[in-house]
């Protein structure tokens, strides 16, 4: 009877505590932001296919035989594919990786992918005929009917494919295939692969490619679930049969498999940057037998509990939104170590990460805005992890990541924005990082002159002057930024000169304004304003004192000194006017840059540069306009279909736009520990904060018609700031508005401090 309690007993409790797991997964999409679709503008360029959180490995379709636009490889709106290769990029604005292409078929041996005039191995498919959810995805190749399903750990993908006739089956293995080798920048070429048959169970090689990363050298190891009867690898333009190995610029691999395709076949494929032993040993740890379903059922939980970290109550839509974002924010930065911790560092040498991981994909210029912020709230020991990562730049280089892809400083973008990641975490005191390190690291990448950070023309005319350094107000301004953060983390640890010469270089965007006309703009190094002109003009990459903006949207770039701007600007009144007409000023000239989207007048959202606008109402004493915004932002300019978003996703930092602002927060300043309110979309959020101290935010009777706070209160108390804190959310707590469809202009007044 005791025996029959206790089991009883023990039986309750599991079943309980299954009920009461998160099953988020299920809200994610994976086909949000993979293409436009019905003429829409917004996209995302993600990818649809199967990866593990901040995994190597992004197993996905590729529908193009070049990749280059979206950048992830996939297109919604094309009807063919070309393979399934093993690397990809998040919702980037460059297009890389794409290694190691798979792709069975059936028929008469084929070499080339698909185009107008040889359809090659490639296949047409239905989107009906497609699904997909975290950690796996699935396909039907029309052409040949057989259904290819992948799975992916974190340094190693699986392919599981049916055929519908006991015939022989093909296999193709193209290390060719890449990123369109024809594009004038960041060229890509093969610079050598290899292709080994160790018997006919398993074969493994490597390509060396350069690219947006100037040199990767990537290892596989595949293993097959049954022989292959007999192989040619494609090598110096001719076709060799059963040979041992191939080595060629334009290698391919055909495997024919003869016997027994009455089952299914399944590939297990370990990926590693370092070396081939590493590959194979990558396979060995993660994928042990040949059982696929156990395999997407390990990273499907993996990711289930990825995605737990924060529980929401809203309507199904902003559910499949949220929790897709949540997932985008996950797949990367991505780590490159192998699973015994070595790693290949920025002077191409092997070493080992004494914590076992090393990082990289850091979108800097995009991420540190939101998506590292995130991480401080549900990623914490991940987020010192990046930073440790950076720090390895640091001793190699001597100053930290820009945009670092593959372990490689791409020096895309501008800035030295890795420099708020780490002080924002030192202030919210993320554990596991050497913080004196950090310092150093921070201080050198603020006086180590290197690509675009010429900091010897900064201390000489307090600016960048346009005509000795391109995109010179963009860069004055972002600059500007960073050492205001360097100057808070040397006042921190008493290095009081460091932050007297920081603090005041921090100053250096007001050497910029033009207060007769209101805006920042370019001088040379005369000091002579650059003539025209002409505040709608959109700068790119260089040679424009604007980077992938206007004088418009850069206009408000001040996020450390707002009230000093306000003053600069002549006051609360005239900032409120120019405000308002950046949000209502409809004027375009005929050259918008390709970055720029989600248009509101002026503000752009699917570009980095205008995302914290929306939330400078509240330091005008207007809220209702930053409620306003920000919900017409998340109405309009996310959705749950392929169309997600307004722009490129940018490695998660749009969907954390999305994620921080629907829960009813954003942090104007992302190194200050204090996040402006605006408009919560969700009727309740529980962030988990990993301390036992969960914070709860509840939005009664929040649509989208009530879209403005009527009151709110924080653990009871009535609660009128506009702002909450970092130190608020990690006490937790709950704190609760009441919405209404008119805006209550008594609400949300007071300064908002500038350091939590």
């Amino acid at each position: 009877m005791n025996k029959l309690y206790t089991c009883f007993v023990l039986l309750f409790l599991v079943s309980t505590y299954a009920f009461s797991q998160s099953n988020n997964s299920e809200y994610v999409n994976v086909f949000i932001g993979t293409g436009s679709i019905d003429n829409q503008s917004l996209s995302g360029s993600n990818f649809p296919g199967a990866t593990y959180p901040f995994g190597m490995v992004q197993l996905s379709p590729d529908t193009k035989e070049n990749p280059e636009d979206p950048c992830s490889g996939y297109d919604y709106k094309d009807t063919t594919i070309v393979g399934f290769s093993h690397t990809h990029l998040n919702g980037t604005g460059v297009a890389d990786l794409f290694d190691f292409l798979f792709m069975p078929y059936a028929g008469e041996r084929k070499w080339f992918p698909g185009d107008s005039i040889n359809k090659g191995y490639s296949s047409t498919f239905k989107h009906k005929n497609e699904s997909g959810h975290p950690g796996y995805y699935s396909v039907l190749l029309d052409d040949y009917n057989i259904k290819a399903e992948l799975t992916a750990t974190e340094h190693c993908g699986m392919h599981r494919y049916s055929f519908p006739e006991n015939k022989p089956y093909n296999l193709i293995v193209d290390l060719f295939h890449s990123v369109d080798k024809k594009r004038p920048y960041w060229s890509c070429k093969i610079i050598s692969s290899q292709i080994r048959i160790i018997n006919n169970n398993t074969i493994e090689g490597y390509r060396i490619v350069t690219g947006w990363a100037r040199l990767r050298k990537v290892y596989f190891r595949a293993e097959f679930s049954r022989p292959f009867s007999s192989d040619f690898i494609k090598a110096r333009g001719n076709i060799f049969e059963n040979i041992d190995i191939g080595n060629d610029i334009d290698l391919k691999l055909n495997l024919v498999f003869n016997e027994n395709n009455n089952q299914p076949l399944i590939v297990k494929v370990g990926l590693s940057s370092v070396c081939q032993e590493g590959a194979k040993e990558n396979l060995e740890q993660e994928i042990n037998d040949f059982d696929f379903d156990r395999i997407s059922s390990i990273a499907e939980s993996k990711w289930n509990e990825e995605l737990s970290c924060i529980d929401i109550e809203a309507t199904d839509v902003q559910k499949r939104i949220f929790y897709t974002g949540l997932y985008h924010a996950f797949i990367q930065p991505n780590n490159i170590a192998d699973k015994n911790g070595n790693y290949i560092n920025q002077n191409f040498e092997v070493c080992k990460a004494p914590d076992g991981v090393h990082y990289s994909t850091f979108s800097l210029w995009d991420t540190y805005r939101a998506a590292h912020p995130l991480y401080t709230l549900v990623q914490k020991k991940r987020d010192a992890d990046f930073i440790n990562s950076m720090l390895r730049q640091y001793k190699n280089y001597g100053y930290l990541p820009i945009w670092q892809l593959w372990g490689e400083e791409t020096y895309c973008m501008i800035g030295n924005h890795a420099i708020p990641v780490i002080v924002d975490a030192y202030f919210k005191g993320l554990e596991g990082v050497d913080w004196n390190l950090a310092y150093d690291a921070v201080k050198s990448s603020s006086t180590t002159s290197h690509k675009n950070s010429t900091f010897d023309l900064l201390n000489k005319y307090g600016y960048f002057p346009e005509n000795l350094q391109t995109q010179s107000v963009s860069l004055t301004l972002e600059i500007a930024y960073n050492d205001w953060c360097t100057a808070q983390f040397a006042k921190a640890l008493g290095k009081n000169e460091d932050y007297d010469f920081f603090i005041k270089r921090s100053e250096n965007y007001k050497n910029l304004f033009d207060k007769s006309i209101g805006f920042f703009r370019a001088k040379d190094n005369a000091g002579k304003w650059i003539e025209p002109f002409d505040p709608l003009k959109y700068g790119g990459n260089g040679g424009y004192p604007f980077t992938e903006g206007n004088g418009w949207q850069y206009l408000w770039y001040v996020p450390h000194n707002v009230y000093k701007f306000i003053d600069l600007m002549g006051g609360k009144d005239k900032f409120s006017k120019k405000l308002d007409e950046f949000f209502t000023l409809e004027a375009k000239p005929e050259d918008v840059n390709g970055n720029a989207s989600g248009f509101i007048g002026q503000y752009a959202h699917g570009n980095e540069p205008s995302q914290q606008i929306i939330y400078f109402y509240n330091y005008i004493n207007e809220p209702w306009k930053t409620q306003f915004y920000a919900s017409k932002v998340m109405n309009e300019q996310y959705t749950d279909s392929p169309s997600g978003y307004s722009g490129n996703e940018d490695c998660g930092q749009m969907s954390a736009w999305y994620i921080l602002s629907s829960m009813g927060f954003y942090p104007v300043n992302p190194a200050n520990g204090i996040y402006c309110i605006g408009s919560p979309q969700l009727a309740k959020a529980v962030i988990h904060n990993g301390n036992g101290k969960d914070f709860i935010i509840i939005a009664n009777n929040t649509n989208s018609k009530n879209i403005y706070i009527q009151s709110a209160k924080l653990n009871g108390k009535q609660y009128d700031k506009s702002y909450i804190t970092h130190k608020d959310i990690m006490y937790g707590g709950t704190l609760e508005f009441t919405m209404g469809d008119k805006p209550n202009k008594e609400w949300g007044m007071g300064i908002i401090p500038e350091q939590n």
